[in-house]
C-alpha cells in the first residue's frame, strides 16, 4: 500500500462533504458549505464555471492553473478563492501547491483535474512536438495531480475524499481531426476506470466526467458544427449536478453523447461510414 510522504501532514483528513451512496456508483453530496475542493485548469472554460458555482454554494475552492491573472479575475470576485498557480507539466509545481493547500486547509476533500490541451491534427498536419505537448498536458499532467491526491485519500482510513478527471467524448473511439487528442482523453477514461476499482472499495469517489461539445476558448478554433454545442456554465451545472447524485460517469448533453457511446457499437464498416457520412470527414 502507499504510504504517505514523509513531507505530508493532512491534520484533518476526515470530511463531512460525503453521504452513504443512494441508488449511485459514489457517495451522495447534499451540502458543499466549508468542502474543501481543488480545481487544477480553473482559469477558464469549464473549470473556472464549475470553480464559481462551487463558490456559489459555499465550498472552500482552491484555484489553479498556469495563468495567475485569470485565476486572480475569479478571487476578486469571490475572496473565499485560494489562489494556486502551477504548470501540470511540472510534477514539483503540482505537490508545491498540494502542500501549501494542506497547510492553509489542513485536508482536501475533492480533486477536480480540468486542465487538458486541445489541438486538431490528421495524419497530413502530424507534428511531433504537439503530440508531446498534448501527452505532457493531458496524460502526464493528469498523473502528477493524482500523485498529489493519492496519498491524501489513503491517509484516509474511513474513506471519503474524491477525484475527478474531465476526459472528453473524443475518448470514446477514433474521430477525425483527433489523431491524438482523442487517444489522450481514452486513456483518461481507462485511467478513471481503474481508479474506480482501487478508491470506491475504500470509500473514496471517482467521477469520469465526458464533456461533449462546450463552447470554450479550445472549441473556438474548431471550423466544423459541433452538434450539442452548450455553455460552459451549462457544463459547470452538469457536472456538480452529477456529482452530488453520485453518479461515476457524468456526460453531457445527453442526447449527443449517448449517441457517439451507442455508435461505437456498431460494426467499424458501419461506425466508419456513419461517422463519415455525419462529419463529411
Amino acid at each position: 500500500m502507499m504510504q504517505a510522504p514523509q513531507a505530508l501532514r493532512v491534520h484533518d483528513t476526515q470530511t463531512t462533504l460525503y453521504e452513504p451512496a443512494g441508488s449511485g456508483m459514489n457517495p451522495l453530496i447534499r451540502d458543499w458549505r466549508g468542502a474543501r475542493v481543488w480545481i487544477i485548469g480553473a482559469s477558464t472554460g469549464i473549470g473556472a464555471e464549475t470553480a464559481k458555482l462551487l463558490l456559489e454554494k459555499g465550498a472552500r475552492v482552491a484555484i489553479s492553473a498556469r495563468k495567475t491573472d485569470a485565476l486572480q479575475e475569479i478571487a476578486d470576485t469571490y475572496p473565499q478563492a485560494l489562489v494556486l498557480t502551477l504548470d501540470v507539466t511540472q510534477h514539483a509545481q503540482v505537490l508545491s501547491a498540494r502542500d501549501q493547500l494542506l497547510a492553509e486547509w489542513g485536508g482536501l476533500d475533492l480533486m477536480l483535474i480540468v486542465a487538458g490541451a486541445y489541438n486538431e491534427m490528421r495524419v497530413d498536419s502530424f507534428d511531433m512536438a504537439v503530440v508531446n505537448q498534448l501527452l505532457d498536458v493531458n496524460l502526464r499532467g493528469v498523473f502528477h495531480c493524482i500523485d498529489a491526491m493519492l496519498p491524501i485519500l489513503l491517509s484516509q482510513k474511513n474513506g471519503g475524499g474524491g477525484i475527478g478527471i474531465v476526459s472528453s467524448v473524443a475518448g470514446y473511439s477514433g474521430l477525425p481531426k483527433a489523431l491524438v487528442y482523442g487517444p489522450t482523453k481514452a486513456a483518461l477514461i481507462n485511467l478513471c476506470e481503474s481508479l474506480y476499482f482501487d478508491l470506491h472499495p475504500r470509500g473514496h469517489a471517482v467521477y469520469m466526467i465526458n464533456p461533449g461539445f462546450v463552447a470554450t476558448p479550445a472549441t473556438a478554433q474548431n471550423n466544423f458544427v459541433m452538434p450539442g454545442l452548450i455553455s460552459a456554465g451549462r457544463a459547470a451545472q452538469e457536472i456538480v449536478t452529477g456529482m452530488e447524485k453520485g453518479v461515476f460517469h457524468i456526460h453531457f448533453p445527453k442526447g449527443f453523447t449517448n449517441w457517439l457511446r451507442m455508435a461505437r457499437l456498431l460494426p467499424y464498416r458501419w461506425y466508419f461510414s456513419l461517422i463519415h457520412k455525419v462529419t463529411g470527414l
